[in-house]
This record gives C-alpha cells, structure tokens and sequence, in this order.
C-alpha cells in the first residue's frame, strides 16, 4: 500500500458547484465537503446517481461551510451509508439545521409534483435525493470545532480549520496525511470572501504548502476596487432607476448571508436618506430562518449593529406561509422583494418571476454567480424568452446584474491570497470555477508559478500526492460520470428548450394559418431528412 496520498476530485472540477474531494491514505479516506450539483439538467442528474465512492467506507467529512453546493448531499451521504463525525464549525452546524431540512423540503414538494405530472403522462414516478427525515439524521453527525483548532480526522489525517471570510462560519481546512517521512501538507481553500465583505473579516491560512486545492470561480473578474461607499452608491443607484409606482424590484438571492448583506444596505440607505423608504419584503422561509442564526451571533460580525437593526426596522417584512407570499402578487405600489433561489433555479423567485418578468414596470437585479444553464445564466445572458413552470414568457422587465455583493473574491483577490500561501512545492489544483475563470486565474499565477504546477482536474480524476508535483493516476478501466464537455455547460436540456421558444416564436410570426402551416411543413421536412 503506498505511504502518498491520493486526492480524488468528485465535483467541482471545472464547474462550481458539487464540491466534493477525496483523500486516502493508508486504507481510510476522507472528504472535504459533500455538495449538491447545480447548474445543467445533466449536472443536477448527478445528485441522484450513485457516488463513485462507497460511503460507509469514508472515516470523516470536513466541511468548509453551510452552501449547498458545499454541504448538500451530506444527507444523502449518511443515509447511504457514512457512519463517520463531520466536523464544521459551530455556525456551520447552527446554519446546517435549517439548510439541510429547507433542502429536503424542496426536493420532497418538487418530487411530489413531478409524481403528479408523471402519473398523468403514464411515466414512472421518482423519489427524492433524500428526506427531512435523512436530513435531521445527518445533521446529529456533525461535531463543532474551533478555528486552527488541530483534530484526528482518521488514522494518518489531522487537520485544522481557518477562516475563510466567505460567510457566516466559513472556513479553509488544513489537512496533513501522514505516511512517509513527514507529512504531505495540503491546503483546501473552500470558498474564499472579497475585500471589504459587510459582515466577514478577511481570509486567513499559514504559508508553506506540498498542495493547494483552491477555488477559481472569479478568477478572470476584476471588479477594481469595491469599497462599502461604492457598493451603496450602485445598489442606491439600482433602486432609484427600479423605482415606478405600478412596479417591483426583484432581487434573486442566496438565502444565507446575501440577504442578510442586502437588506443590511438598504436599511443604512433608508435611515441615511440616500433612499425613499419602501417595503421590502424577504420572501424565502430560509432567509427568515437563517437569519434568526445572524441575530445570534451579530455581536461576533462586522457590522453587526446595522445587521440587527436590518431586522427591526419597520420596512422590513418576513413572509413565511404561503398563503402570505401569494398575496404579494396584489401589493400595490413599488415595493422591494428579496427572494430564494439566487440563481433562480428553486423556490418562491420562481412564481415572482412567472407573475413579473413580462412586464415593463419590474426590475430584476442579480446580484450573485448565475451557473451555465440555469434560468439566472439565461436572464443574465439577456434570453427574450423564457419557460416557466411550462409556461413561455417574454421577458419585458429590465434585467440588472450587481456584481458588488459576491461572497467570492475575485481575479487579483485569488492571485493575492495564493501568493501569501506561497512557496508551494506541488500542485495547485484549480477548482470550483468554469473553463474560462479558471483559465484566467491560471494566467494570474503564471509569474509565482510553473505550467506543471498549475492543474484543473476533470470530474472523478485522481492524482498522488508527494512533495514535488502531483502525478495524475490514469485508470482506463474507470470512467467519469460526465465527459468534460458535460460539465460547467449548457446541455441538450437548454438546446431543446430554446427551440421550442425559437418554434413558437416563427409560428408567432406567421401572417396567417397558411403561413404557419409551411412552417410546420419545413420543420417536418427537416426531420425527415435527417
């Protein structure tokens, strides 16, 4: 059995979301992070297939923090076998109890109606990644540790954890996998936090590393200086361009930590005059719960004063039923909606999308990373068509893109942080980013690093962990559970949706029945010849 590790990338390989890595040594194995696949359909697909791993033989899981993207399928996990602690930081663990369970409940109502649908069409029905149920099982694995804190994770691993400045709890995770001489020291970024985050101080971690596995999804943005006057003054100016008395704005959002930034930022604009006061309305059951978790340790945040009175000010208000965010569709008068998923993908953002997007008098502003594929991508692609819930829209309402209240840091940020971290004997594997951002960090560190030295695995590849450069295990009898061309894209899925709307719309188009008809007509001809 070999004294070296082996690091195994299953998820978050040259797409963002899905982060999961492996390490093993020594007959037992570790993960950092279990996180759900967002993005494609064909991405998604991943969360319900098997792990290419056998989860009752990991010892541990680490968790970097509470994202989905980072912590989702942990339930799946347990209830597929994993036996083992999971270690997080106490925040982490508090944001998880509510994360986890919200997930579960999407999947479960999602499942249910698609069971509906299913019955009708004579198709066989599916059941959910995993339950509430599932989801509270997992959660009574998780053990709280402090940061930089050193822990056993498994015979062979310690590792100890640093502040990631990302949100609420976020961490880096050191990890040494003892089994030669000394250890092979590897650092695993997680999610790293901007300059000037409202409520997160900034980055930590030693330097000195065999291995870094750093996340990459800025990494070709510059968005210059960001400085809290100048993410006011553009969220200010966004506002007061959205505002109109029949309309709304909409503002898609992480329901942990973006929210809580945002209504934080209007709450000052309001008190400081800068804005007209006007409701607004955080429209995500998990927002609400989430940010019960803020008020508890506010006093531990920057700018935790202004973050509780965010929450009591009078123009801020929670809905929690659903009978309460159905009656926004009868607000009257401009008024200001936060609402889950940020990347549009799941939840309430939906049906305000459905009821808004084909009028003129709305504004929607995105204000976080839009995955290939998904129905943020496409809005902020500028689509003039969308479909929702099988329904076409034409989209009519502005459509705004903010990008000053990012959780990542971006391009130069990256590049800084890697270069206090340095010397790096090994490997810098880029992950947690697509082709071209991680292609742009890569050019970053071109001057504090080799070519060899810079690596962006595929999903599923493996690679053996010295002290000099990482050597890629190549197993001809193993396949990856997508081609890289899969991942980090659009899919067939999104192909057939837009031709659906570019069918609809040269029917649309037809001056009369004749007319449509030599549509149709052409349209079957080209099957045919196909």
């Amino acid at each position: 059995m070999s004294s070296q590790p082996v690091i195994t990338f299953h998820g978050a390989a040259e797409t963002v979301t899905g982060s999961c890595h492996m390490v093993e040594l020594g007959g037992h194995r570790i993960l950092i992070d279990c996180g759900m696949f967002q993005g494609s359909k064909t991405e998604k697909e991943l969360n319900y297939r098997a792990f290419p791993f056998e989860p009752h033989a990991i010892d541990a899981l680490i968790l970097t923090h509470a994202h989905i993207d980072h912590s989702g399928l942990v339930p799946k996990l347990v209830k597929d076998g994993f036996k083992g602690p999971i270690f997080a930081t106490a925040p982490t663990i508090d944001l998880c109890k509510v994360m986890l369970p919200d997930s579960a409940h999407i999947q479960e109502m999602e499942v249910e109606q698609l069971n509906r649908r299913n019955q009708r069409r004579g198709q066989r029905e599916v059941t959910p990644i995993y339950t509430l149920l599932d989801a509270l099982e997992a959660v009574k694995q998780m053990r709280s540790t402090e940061l930089t804190e050193w822990r056993e994770a498994a015979p062979g691993f310690r590792f100890r954890l640093w502040n990631a400045g990302h949100l609420l709890g976020s961490t880096s995770v050191e990890v040494e996998a003892t089994g030669g001489d000394r250890p092979v020291r590897i650092l695993f970024s997680g999610d790293l936090g901007p300059d000037n985050k409202l409520l997160q101080q900034a980055p930590e971690a030693p330097s000195g590393w065999d291995h870094v596995v750093m996340e990459s999804t800025y990494g070709d943005t510059d968005r210059q200086e960001v400085t809290e006057a100048r993410r006011r003054a553009e969220l200010r100016s966004e506002v007061r361009a959205a505002i109109n008395p029949d309309g709304v704005l909409l503002i898609p959002s992480f329901a942990v930590e973006r929210t809580q930034e945002l209504l934080a930022d209007l709450v000052h604009l309001f008190e400081t005059g800068q804005l007209p006061p006007c409701p607004v309305i955080i429209d995500s059951p998990l927002a609400n719960r989430a940010s019960q978790i803020f008020r508890s340790y506010a006093r531990s945040l920057d700018n935790g004063d202004l973050l509780l009175r965010a929450f009591s000010s009078p123009h801020v208000h929670f809905t929690e039923s659903v009978e309460q965010s159905m009656a926004l569709d009868q607000m009257h008068g401009f008024h200001i909606v936060i609402s889950a998923s940020g990347m549009c993908e799941a939840g309430r953002i939906r049906h305000r999308l459905r009821n808004w997007l084909w009028r003129s008098e709305a504004t929607v502003l995105l204000v976080g990373y839009q995955a290939a594929g998904t129905l943020g991508r496409l809005l902020a692609d500028g689509t003039p068509v969308v479909r929702l819930k099988g329904e076409q829209i034409d989209v009519r309402a502005r459509i705004r893109k903010l990008d000053l209240y990012s959780g990542h840091a971006d391009g130069p940020e990256l590049a800084a942080w890697l270069r206090k971290r340095l010397p790096v004997a090994g490997t810098v594997f880029l992950v947690h980013g697509e082709e071209k951002a991680i292609e742009g960090l890569r050019a970053r560190l071109s001057d504090s690093l080799s070519a060899e030295h810079l690596v962006d695995p595929n999903l599923d590849a493996s690679y053996r962990l010295g002290h000099a450069a990482a050597v890629e295990i190549v197993d001809t009898a193993r396949r990856p559970r997508l081609a890289p061309r899969q991942v980090g894209h659009t899919d067939w899925h999104n192909d057939f949706q837009g031709l659906l709307l570019d069918i609809q719309a040269e029917i649309g188009k037809a001056a009369d029945e004749k007319a449509r008809a030599k549509v149709i007509r052409r349209l079957r001809g080209a099957l045919a010849a196909e």
